[in-house]
């Protein structure tokens, strides 16, 4: 499906055609160049490799410089592959928001935010054992009993339990594109996505 790398601005929110405020999320889209196309011939499936955000040439080993030599663009940051790409792409190519269309529902993929390691109040939610009494004391966040006794005589899979929370791979599925601005790349798309501002996300078209 069709796409483009880009890059988490932040949010914002603007008023549609009925007056009404919709939260919005600023990305900046592309432009992004085609560094490879690979077929099943060759590669075993069909793609379209893309790459967006210039690297710098001192961060740049020779690889990736042959790499997009071949394409005869500058190294670039980030490079995603998108399957079964609507037109047809050469190498060298470039993919901007014309691709996308004002109304259009869109999946967006990213990188939620790491939160490091926490409790079952701030990870899953819960509410603590409850109050002070009875000789209870500092349990408001604890997690309480974990469930069984002489029976399975052990915690089950998939138990809610502390641990670490986020920098997890996230899509966020059917997201309203409410306005494009071509000139300066941007889409504004309905609601928030993962990552945090500067972090790069995939926009495909969703179907």
């Amino acid at each position: 499906m069709s796409g483009l790398i880009g890059k988490k601005i932040g949010m914002t929110s603007i008023f549609d055609a009925n007056g009404k405020n919709q939260p919005c999320t600023v990305i900046q889209a592309g432009p992004c160049v085609v560094t490879q196309v690979k077929t099943s011939e060759k590669d075993g499936y069909d793609s379209v490799q893309l790459g967006f955000d210039v690297k710098r040439e001192k961060s740049t080993n020779k690889a990736e410089k042959g790499h997009f030599k071949k394409a005869n663009s500058p190294v670039r940051k980030k490079i995603a592959e998108f399957k079964y790409f609507e037109k047809e792409m050469k190498q060298g190519d470039l993919v901007d928001t014309a691709i996308f269309a004002e109304g259009e529902f869109v999946d967006v993929i990213g990188t939620s935010k790491g939160k490091g390691f926490q409790g079952v109040v701030k990870r899953h939610g819960f509410g603590g054992v409850g109050g002070q009494t009875h000789g209870q004391h500092d349990r408001e966040r604890a997690p309480g009993s974990l469930g069984n006794s002489s029976d399975a005589a052990r915690v089950m899979k998939g138990m809610r339990m502390a641990g670490r929370t986020g920098g997890s791979r996230v899509k966020i599925t059917n997201l309203q594109v409410l306005k494009i601005f071509p000139e300066k790349n941007l889409i504004l798309v309905k609601g928030a996505v993962p990552g945090f501002a500067g972090s790069y996300v995939l926009l495909e078209k969703y179907h």
